[in-house]
């Protein structure tokens, strides 16, 4: 265990809610120069999952923070890669496991290398592989270029999720161990190619040793949070809180004292240097949002408990199968669960903590609505029946 040095600042719950807010580009203009891609570099790794409701996770954590930008745009900027004069161009992102199955900066490949090390020495694996199948698939990727799951010759023997085939344990495996990569999604299947081709020649290694790299990824998380407890900053890239423990002395981030934290904490120096002041982005966020995808940092920050409940049996369901948690004025002030019907945004169920929130949970919606192209918005359910009235007039006065 760390010994811990004595804190250069001491903040108030509130200065560390608005410095995460600044780190994750909620408070503040947003720098519209870098886009989307911008997002993805600031932020350090965008969430993927298989849930579509208004749009997938890693469309809507762009736009939570840019308002409505092309959902075109949003896979352009991840997918399609920049020419550099040479063959063959260069990628912007690539896909692997951080905080779970993520989008990340090309250029942050050389500092997963502990992570690619530590898959090739695992003693065991969930799924059988057939003797040869790993071969065959390199030998493949190798003669016929970038291919799907399905090109290679199937992703699963059943419809069972988990039941994969030979070739899709093989390829996931090489994904792993880095000899593979994926650099592009085609109707959201992963698009494989050997590494050796699609990463570029001066980030295609692994010399970093396993310190340098978690240094890197403990100053970045430290940075995309702004302030966070040794917990927080661990769980950004899900490390092991030993392995942030060796090496959090060396990493830049400089320890703190936030009033109410019962846990050290830790901050990017660069977030302390001024005060957090601006506009406050008003947006729905996905429960995958790096801003909220930690429960007890988000309940730690915002006073506020929220749930995935998409797992959960619909009967058990408190708030909804994808409940949305809204954020405005730097506060989440409730919850909507959406869905479309055709061209019109339908809020499932809405709930809110105070009356008050109405005018910026319908200005979140409006503007939801607007994105995925819907013309109008119903709000079906809310935690009470006045809070449902009032959301409807607010909506019907401001379409």
């Amino acid at each position: 265990m760390t010994s811990l040095p004595r804190p250069t600042a001491e903040l108030s719950a509130d200065e560390a809610r608005r410095i995460a807010l600044r780190a994750q580009g909620f408070l503040g203009a947003p720098d519209r120069r870098g886009g989307v891609r911008g997002v993805l570099r600031h932020l350090g790794a965008v969430q993927l999952d298989t849930i579509s409701v208004l749009a997938r996770s890693h469309e809507l954590i762009p736009y939570a923070r840019l308002g409505a930008v092309g959902r075109r745009t949003v896979d352009e900027a991840y997918w399609t890669p920049a020419p550099v004069g040479t063959a063959p161009p260069r990628p912007h992102a690539f896909e692997y496991w951080s905080h779970a199955a993520c989008v990340l900066p090309v250029e942050e490949w050389p500092h997963f290398a502990f992570r690619r090390r530590a898959y090739r020495a695992r003693p065991h694996w969930n799924h059988a592989l057939p003797d040869g199948t790993y071969e065959q698939v390199i030998k493949q990727l190798r003669a016929e270029g970038p291919l799907t799951a399905t090109d290679l010759g199937g992703a699963k023997r059943t419809s069972e999720w988990w039941d994969w085939s030979g070739t899709k344990v093989a390829v996931e495996r090489a994904l792993m161990y880095g000899e593979v990569v994926c650099t592009e999604r085609r109707g959201w299947k992963r698009v494989y190619d050997l590494a050796e081709r699609a990463i570029p020649e001066p980030l295609l290694h692994d010399d970093l040793d396993d310190t340098e790299c978690l240094r890197r990824l403990v100053r970045l998380a430290g940075r995309s949070l702004g302030v966070g407890t040794l917990a927080d900053i661990a769980d950004y890239h899900r490390l092991k809180r030993e392995q942030v423990d060796a090496v959090i002395a060396e990493s830049g981030l400089v320890p703190v004292t936030v009033w109410g934290w019962s846990k050290a904490a830790w901050a990017d120096p660069a977030a302390l240097e001024t005060t957090p002041r601006g506009r406050h982005r008003t947006t729905l966020l996905s429960p995958f949002d790096s801003l909220v995808w930690d429960r007890a940092r988000t309940e730690r920050i915002f006073d506020f408990t929220h749930r995935l409940e998409a797992y959960v049996p619909k009967p058990k369901r408190v708030y909804g199968y994808f409940a949305m948690p809204v954020l405005a004025g730097g506060r989440l002030v409730g919850r909507v669960d959406p869905a479309r019907e055709g061209a019109t945004l339908v809020a499932k169920q809405v709930t809110l903590d105070s009356p008050k929130s109405i005018p910026s949970v319908a200005q979140a919606l409006l503007e939801a609505a607007t994105w995925v192209d819907c013309t109008n918005v119903r709000v079906e359910r809310a935690n009470t029946p006045e809070i449902r009235e009032a959301l409807t007039t607010e909506l019907a006065r401001t379409l």
